[in-house]
């Protein structure tokens, strides 16, 4: 009978490779599917949504006492 080490070690050499390349492939296939351009570009504008302009160097001034 083999040691519990050996055996674990095993499956994971095999079956955990599988389930993580097989993760890998969904989490890609997720990421370009047809259609998320517009989220993905939506997301990464978020940061920018309520930007009027930039803040200028009297601001950052009048914040301090």
């Amino acid at each position: 009978m083999e040691d519990t080490y050996t055996i674990m070690r095993v499956f994971a050499g095999s079956w955990g490779m599988m389930f993580m390349l097989a993760a890998f492939v969904g989490v890609i296939a997720f990421i370009f599917r047809p259609g998320s351009r517009k989220v993905h570009q939506e997301t990464a504008q978020i940061p920018f949504l309520y930007d009027d302009r930039p803040a200028g160097d009297d601001q950052h001034s009048e914040a301090r006492p």
